[in-house]
């Protein structure tokens, strides 16, 4: 494939899971000199927080994992990323559903789980940290950290595929 692959990660408001999956996932790209040839994005079912960056608890905790978010702006998903994007991974089985409406005819083979590319960890669904402590959001940073490398796998045989 000689066009550059590209994937959105996609929450309720993209402001917790999907900018931290577009940190580490991001972050495994540059580290694997891959960054020119995937593009990663994020973006929101809901449009509660456009333009804002990632909560503050989303960026300390990958802080902590050396991943920077401070450059992330929140924006809403529209049926148009379908057509721009390869991958559209949703964050947990409700963005799944909405995401599901919004997709255009002939494009929902695009739209998957971010959790099929960590299925040793028998779970669907990454869960919303906003509304508990700390411990929440490491508890999604280890998931997301898993599913990345599950996905980096599936981009680098697309790539050489």
């Amino acid at each position: 494939m000689s066009e550059p692959i590209s994937v959105l990660f996609c929450c309720m408001g993209n402001i917790c899971r999907s900018p931290t999956a577009h940190g580490v996932f991001r972050r495994l790209l540059r580290e694997n000199n891959l960054e020119h040839r995937v593009l990663v994005d994020s973006a929101g079912t809901h449009a509660y927080h456009i333009g804002e960056p990632p909560d503050r608890r989303s960026q300390l905790a990958a802080k902590t994992r050396g991943v920077d978010l401070s450059d992330i702006r929140a924006r809403a998903a529209v049926p148009e990323d379908f057509v721009r994007f390869h991958y559209v991974l949703a964050m947990d089985r409700d963005n799944f559903d909405f995401l599901s409406a919004l997709c255009p005819p002939g494009q929902e083979g695009k739209l998957r789980l971010f959790m099929e590319f960590a299925p040793h960890l028998g779970q669907s669904d990454v869960p919303d940290p906003y509304y508990g402590g700390a411990r929440g959001f490491e508890q999604v940073l280890d998931m997301i950290e898993s599913a990345a490398q599950g996905l980096l796998h599936k981009v680098c045989d697309d790539l050489s595929g």
